[in-house]
């Protein structure tokens, strides 16, 4: 008990660390040049205390349960040698999966003219489909740069065929259906499967599954766009509360606890099931490493239900007032400035975000630092919100931003070292989760309210705009990794020759 009690406060230093930017910014706004109520004020500080209680139970529950279940279901499906087997397994559970993320059910309520439910098993198919490919391509050595080219013209040649104002929905659902559920256990599952391998290009490939696994939402959506034509998509105005005191402020967010608390367990259901049989039927864990994993399950229920109640309740009206202030004032360009700093340190607080960090730093020894990931990602994510706020003032279309935003990163992945390639497209999925969802997708929307610009074609779009800068930055890092590295080399072996004297060099 005193081991997690140690852990918690651990995880409580960083999610402060990770969440405290964001509320002196906000604070410093409402103070200055954007004025909030009390009430958005008290709904965000309140909403802000449990994303910080909510990311410390959910980044060690991640650590004790999602991951070691994502990776021994990985090396086990491996172990079978069986392609049938690895096929039909992983696609079910990337079945499962995606219907187990909460976000996907947002999604589907913003196109109405698709319904709910052919919209969510078509991106749960989707996300089925490529995580067999990206299983597969892991098992055959398959270089992940020349897929994305593949895949990526594709989805570049559909978009043309639906709606423009259908466009930027269709590509935020890439980086929705891979939130805080998903990304564990797949970014596990890779792990598990390259454990098993034994050339030295295992490492590099166990990273990659996220990458694919944001293309197929993004097909299934614009499939979904030609057949049924959807001629507007709907959104949820976010609604402003009105509290008068404390016991009000409560009951707001007790009102809509238990419905995340449902929510929530519905979601981890298939997950815990679908292990369930794995362990009778394949694993045999000890009882003492399957405890170990119940009580991980726990603490990752406890705090997704906190952190999502937290962001959606607190955050999500604070993000949505702050755009329409700042939006409505003379000086609306700071949005482009202050949009960018909120964005960078944001994505600190995504839960999904320290998952990937900390298991980049194990896969590779520490060679690439957690803090190095961080940080280009953060530059990334302020790069991509900066731009989302141009969008929502001048009204670009997004492909003026997707097409050669995507064109240099899959440009980058021919001369970065592979592994950086896999972990920047992976990035771009796990950088676009519920934060940018409730905080940043509101602020679009408030200042788009504002300026009087169309909500669905430049207010949409923030997500898939975060999910695209880091996988330029990132790969970015790799290229001044292997400057570095070839550095060293050279400074190695002219420090070699200054040590021997000239007939030893001769006689080399």
């Amino acid at each position: 008990m005193k081991l997690w009690n140690q852990k918690l406060k651990s995880k409580f230093e960083e999610s402060l660390k990770a969440v405290l930017p964001v509320i002196v910014i906000v604070l410093l706004l409402s103070f200055t040049i954007a004025p909030i109520t009390p009430s958005i004020l008290l709904c965000f500080l309140l909403g802000a205390l449990m994303v910080m209680v909510g990311m410390m139970f959910f980044t060690l529950g991640a650590e004790v349960s999602m991951t070691p279940m994502g990776e021994k279901v990985g090396a086990k499906l491996t172990q079978t040698k069986n392609i049938w087997i690895i096929t039909v397994l992983s696609f079910i559970l990337g079945v499962i999966i995606t219907i187990s993320e909460p976000d996907l059910q947002v999604l589907a309520t913003q196109v109405p003219s698709v319904p709910n439910m052919t919209l969510i098993l078509a991106v749960a198919v989707g996300v089925g489909v490529f995580l067999v490919i990206a299983l597969l391509r892991m098992l055959f050595s398959i270089a992940l740069p020349h897929l994305l080219v593949l895949f990526y013209l594709i989805v570049f040649t559909l978009v043309f065929f639906v709606p423009s104002d259908f466009r930027a929905i269709a590509f935020d659902s890439g980086g929705v259906t891979t939130g805080p559920m998903t990304v564990p256990f797949i970014m596990a599952l890779g792990v598990g499967i390259a454990a098993i391998r034994t050339d030295h290009h295992a490492a590099d490939d166990s990273f990659g599954l996220v990458a694919l696994c944001s293309i197929g939402p993004i097909l299934a959506v614009l499939i979904l766009g030609m057949i049924y034509q959807p001629a507007e998509s709907s959104y949820s105005v976010t609604q402003i509360p009105q509290i008068e005191n404390s016991v009000d402020l409560w009951k707001l967010f007790s009102h809509e606890l238990p419905a995340y608390m449902k929510e929530i367990a519905i979601s981890l259901l298939p997950i815990i099931l679908f292990f369930g049989l794995f362990q009778v039927f394949a694993l045999h864990l000890s009882g003492r490493a399957l405890s170990k994993i119940v009580v991980g399950l726990v603490y990752t229920y406890i705090g997704l239900v906190l952190f999502l109640t937290g962001a959606n309740v607190g955050f999500m009206p604070a993000g949505n007032y702050l755009g329409r202030v700042m939006a409505s004032n003379e000086f609306r360009i700071l949005l482009v400035p202050i949009g960018a700093l909120i964005g960078f340190f944001i994505v600190k607080a995504e839960p999904a975000v320290y998952v990937l960090n900390h298991q980049v730093e194990e896969i590779t020894d520490g060679a690439i630092s957690a803090n190095a990931m961080g940080t280009s990602l953060s530059i990334g994510v302020a790069a991509s919100v900066a731009l989302a706020m141009i969008r929502v003032l001048t009204g670009i279309p997004i492909l003026y931003f997707l097409i050669p935003g995507y064109a240099i990163a899959i440009g980058l992945s021919f001369f970065v070292p592979k592994i950086f390639t896999a972990i920047a497209f992976d990035s771009g999925g796990v950088a676009s989760g519920p934060m940018t969802a409730t905080f940043l997708l509101p602020l679009a929307q408030g200042a788009c309210i504002a300026v009087g610009g169309n909500l669905v074609a430049d207010a949409f779009g923030v997500v898939a705009m975060v999910a695209m800068t880091p996988l330029i930055t990132i790969q970015i890092l790799g290229m001044v990794y292997q400057l570095k590295q070839r550095y060293g080399k050279k400074s190695e072996v002219e420090y070699a020759f200054a040590a021997l004297d000239e007939d030893a060099i001769i006689e080399l």
